[in-house]
């Protein structure tokens, strides 16, 4: 494998990029756009006379410009930028930071799922609405323990705008509004028949894009008071394999660009390959295939079974002659097969002249197949039982006899050697003498898992005005999300045994095996969990008085929603390597009251007041203040800045007491470490899966938090216009797994044997304890072996604190009478992201921090997006670019301090040059959309994505489920050119 050489063409395109995108900011804002200062120039959605109600406001208003800052995606820049789905155009947002989650990620809890993370501060701390209504959180928790909506569920093709609030909103919404808040405004009436349908495929040949959309309403609400429709959508994206895309991305080996060879598949006997490698051990137990010898075996040296069947050549090392593999090229995928269609409703009457009301109705299916590494054979216990269960531990061994009972075979009348056994033979007298310890993996029971995740939403509402300048609205929504999932290829631990003592696996020649037999050691575990909500919301506006700069209005209202979570534990009985025991239970009752003041008390000043009370049936309460301010001295310039409170409800996951779960770390053993255990040609020193064993605590408290803004609006002169905003979140009582995680594995690694390593883990305070050793190496069985989960609490602890800017501009220029150009872009710059913990403070902007909360994909300090749209007549061609800034590949949060450093010493990529990977660099994709319309009723488009062809940037120290790239910040760079063509009508 080699490195792939850029074109001219390509260095060129990417070194004029960013100059291009430095000059937008200064002269330019993203398809993301604030309506602008001068009503002349309003944003369209406020040019209703009676106004509208913003995000984060109670109150109707004809600004749209609130002391807020809110930025909005129309439906129509959407469609210039290509954007088919509703988790894409969130997550382009330049303020989506750390957290945040993809689709294209396909490991841990939240596989499947899609999710956005406003400043950074976690999806759990970004509140996700419909229609200014709450919706149900996704059934599985991210890293165990963050609950989320899952945009997949969300209809794309309905949605009129999305407002995204880049402030904290807990005095208006409630919990989890910390970071901001996404507001999906959908299609409130529709009349006629409209659709549209697309397909496309990436320039590889893979990533089959298919997609359509229908609706079909009547009613003519402005004259006839009554409107219905209904709205069908189907998605389909094809797989992409990392093989397809070569290297770096199918790969561990980087030494051909000077980096690490951390593929020890090519090289080692001491690896699960689907080549099984033996060596003869002793058997304690003849009848337990997992009492193997432990320790080192009488010999060094292996044998591989079925050698001959090698198809990428072998290698010889002083243990035998082995099969080299690639794993990550061999079974890896970049991005999943995904399937996705909704139904959708909606009804609007005007009941009176002065009273309004609607019913909606949704259903969502969302699949997901993912496809995965095989399992293998040597692995830990579940989470929860016991050691003896462990096949890694002494080490799984094949028998010198089978038999067809699979008990007591040495002595059995059927009893016959073991062909699978190549000491069998030798050993025939003394069979305790004669297993075969083994490495292998299951390459002919395919790994991997399908979601289906189906989401029911029902909504209804009334409104109206009274008396004299009453106004009045009543809604409540139903949601309830159901997700299955169906694991594949995951080993069950009894008819592992079974088919060891029965041999009715063959080990030699795995293709070999029956379909009975695969399904009979790996069956298919289906598991399936929900979450639901039942809200209703009742308000009432007036306008008490006029005041020098307009009506003194008074919102006030209340909340009562009750929501549930049952999300199973998929291996309740314990039965099955590798699958996980994450669960989380739990219900409450959340009542709440709130209010809004609203007072112009100038032409030029407006003060916005706002509150809400929250009290949880668990017995905790929180108030949440929000005060806004917005001075415009002259018509151009407006000037403004909020001051707010919030907090985070623990979720079900963090507090519920039936909740609990293991959650992994890709961690590299110290120097100290890989030196004892004979440098890093070793594997069982190369960095591996660290788990953390968590169970809820129901005396949690909330988080709570602290921000402010403060921003400008400028807008000189008519077809140019700015924004600026400086915010600053301070987010504390964070609730954190093991803050002291690396102190614990620090403490381990630094003792001398386990009694002691066991004994500073829990020095090192309450709720730290060992709760699992993996196997000695049997290279080195005289040095400490590696810790494989390291049992924490959940607390509140430490707090973290935010600060940085966000940029927008746009031009919009009438060229002549039949050609207009605008351009608009947007930018966020994180100053610093830190977390104060009790011995310092760690610091993520820029980094691949936080690794853990982030999955290894980290902060960059810049983000950026710019549309450039130029309309000729019938004809328009747009220019999306999007911007990700460098990333330095350390993390603070996997150092132990007190001296937590940025310094590229500290690089989780530990190769023999630290500069040369220090940084992860900057990353440009551009995505280019032609529109012709062929009247006012029908219009064609042709998008290419990725139209440069950008590669990812590598990113050695990433997850190693994801190999050395970020699959938050550079995915259009792994499955590159893609080219889409389709058509939409309206009649």
């Amino acid at each position: 494998m080699k490195p792939v050489r850029r074109t001219r063409f390509a260095v060129l395109a990417r070194s004029v990029a960013p100059l291009a995108l430095a000059f937008g900011l200064m002269a330019s804002p993203a398809f993301a756009q604030t309506a602008p200062v001068a009503p002349a120039a309003q944003d369209p959605v406020a040019e209703d006379e009676a106004g509208i109600v913003v995000t984060g406001s109670l109150l109707r208003r004809t600004d749209t410009e609130t002391p807020s800052p809110v930025t909005v995606l129309t439906a129509e820049a959407l469609d210039n930028a290509g954007i088919t789905t509703m988790a894409e155009a969130i997550r382009s947002i330049s303020a989506d930071s750390a957290g945040s989650i993809g689709t294209g990620f396909q490991t841990g809890f939240s596989a499947g799922g899609a999710a956005v993370s406003l400043r950074g501060l976690g999806v759990s701390s970004t509140l996700v609405l419909v229609d200014g209504l709450r919706s149900t959180n996704f059934p599985i928790n991210d890293d165990g323990h963050n609950a989320y909506v899952d945009l997949n569920s969300i209809p794309f093709s309905l949605v009129d705008r999305v407002e995204i609030l880049k402030d904290g909103a807990s005095s208006t919404y409630g919990a989890d509004a910390i970071g901001g808040v996404v507001n999906l405004i959908l299609k409130k009436q529709f009349n006629g028949v409209g659709g549209s349908f697309a397909g496309g495929v990436a320039e590889k040949g893979d990533a089959g894009h298919l997609r359509g959309d229908l609706t079909i309403g009547f009613g003519d609400y402005d004259n006839s008071g009554f409107n219905a429709y209904i709205n069908a959508e189907y998605q389909r994206d094809g797989r992409v394999s990392s093989h397809s895309r070569g290297f770096p991305y199918n790969t561990q080996d980087l030494t051909s660009i000077g980096g690490l060879d951390n593929n020890s598949s090519d090289s080692s006997m001491l690896v699960n390959v689907p080549t099984a490698y033996v060596t003869r051990v002793s058997q304690t137990d003849l009848n337990n295939p997992l009492s193997g010898q432990a320790g080192a075996p009488p010999t060094t040296s292996y044998q591989a079974l079925g050698l001959a069947n090698c198809t990428g050549g072998t290698f010889v090392v002083s243990q035998g002659t082995g099969c080299k593999y690639d794993l990550v090229d061999l079974y890896r995928q970049l991005q999943p097969l995904q399937e996705r269609y909704s139904v959708n409703g909606r009804i609007s009457v005007r009941v009176s002249d002065n009273i309004e009301a609607y019913v909606t109705g949704s259903f969502s299916r969302s699949d997901v197949s993912i496809q995965g590494t095989p399992s293998a054979i040597r692995q830990n216990q579940p989470f929860g039982a016991a050691p003896a269960v462990a096949s890694s531990n002494p080490g799984i061994v094949l028998p010198v006899y089978i038999c067809a009972a699979g008990i007591n075979c040495s002595t059995a009348a059927d009893r016959a050697l073991n062909p699978n056994n190549p000491y069998a033979a030798a050993n025939a007298l003394t069979p305790s003498a004669g297993a075969a310890r083994i490495y292998y993996l299951f390459g002919d029971i395919p790994g991997g898992s399908d979601r289906r995740n189906d989401v029911y939403r029902f909504s209804a509402g009334l409104s109206g005005t009274f008396g004299d300048d009453w106004g009045w609205r009543a809604e409540g929504v139903y949601a309830r999300d159901e997700l299955e999932i169906t694991q594949h290829g995951l080993i069950n631990i009894a008819a592992l045994r079974r088919a060891i003592n029965t041999g009715s696996y063959n080990f030699v020649n795995p293709s070999a095996n029956s379909a009975a037999t695969r399904a009979a050691l790996a069956p298919d575990r289906t598991t399936p969990s929900f979450s639901q909500m039942y809200s209703l919301d009742a308000s009432v506006t007036k306008s008490l008085m006029d005041l020098s700069g307009g009506p003194l209005q008074v919102a006030v209202g209340g909340q009562v929603r009750k929501e549930k979570l049952e999300n199973n534990n998929q291996n309740a009985a314990l039965d099955t390597y590798g699958l996980t025991t994450a669960s989380a239970f739990g219900e409450h009752t959340v009542s709440a009251a709130y209010f809004e003041i609203d007072a112009p008390l100038l032409s030029v000043l407006d003060l916005n007041v706002s509150g809400r009370y929250d009290h949880y049936s668990e017995g905790f309460s929180h108030f949440s203040p929000k005060v806004g301010v917005k001075f415009t001295p002259i018509r151009e310039l407006a000037i403004r800045g909020t001051y707010s409170e919030g907090f985070r409800a623990p979720t079900f996951a963090e507090s519920g007491p039936r909740s609990q779960y293991a959650g992994f770390v890709t961690t590299t053993p110290p120097a100290a470490f890989q030196t004892a255990h004979g440098g890093t040609t070793n594997p069982y020193s190369l960095a591996y899966s660290l788990g953390r064993g968590v169970a809820g605590n129901p005396n949690l408290e909330p988080e709570t938090s602290r921000s402010f803004t403060a921003g400008v609006i400028f807008q000189p002169v008519k077809w140019l216009s700015f924004t600026a905003d400086y915010y600053n979140v301070k987010k504390s009582n964070l609730i954190i797994a093991g803050p002291e995680i690396g102190r614990a594995t620090s403490a381990y690694y630094g003792a001398a044997n386990v009694a002691a390593a066991t004994a500073a883990v829990a020095a090192v305070g309450p709720g730290y304890s060992v709760n699992l050793i993996d196997a000695v190496d049997p290279l080195f069985p005289a040095a400490l072996p590696r810790v494989l989960i390291i049992n924490v609490p959940y607390v509140n602890a430490n707090y973290a604190a935010t600060s940085g800017i966000d940029l927008t501009a746009t031009v919009t220029i009438p060229v002549a009478s039949d050609v207009k150009f605008s351009s608009r872009i947007e930018a966020t710059h994180i100053f610093n992201y830190d977390l104060h913990v009790a011995n310092g403070v760690q610091k993520y902007a820029g980094t691949l921090g936080p690794y853990d909360l982030s999955s290894g994909n980290g902060t960059p300090q810049w983000r950026g997006n710019w549309q450039n749209t130029l309309e000729i007549g019938q004809f328009a061609i747009s220019l999306t670019s999007y911007y990700v800034g460098r990333i330095k590949e350390v993390s603070t949060d996997q150092q132990t301090g007190p001296a937590y450093t940025t310094a590229c010493t500290a690089s989780l990529y530990r190769s023999a040059d630290l500069n040369q990977f220090c940084y992860v660099k900057s990353f440009i994709s551009n995505d280019l959309n032609l529109t012709a319309k062929v009247n006012e009723d029908v219009s064609f488009y042709i998008n290419i994505k990725n139209v440069l062809d950008a590669r990812a940037p590598i990113a050695p120290a990433a997850y190693a489920s994801a190999p050395n790239f970020l699959t938050t910040w550079h995915y259009s760079g792994l499955i590159g050119r893609q080219f889409r063509a389709g058509a939409s009508f309206r009649f």
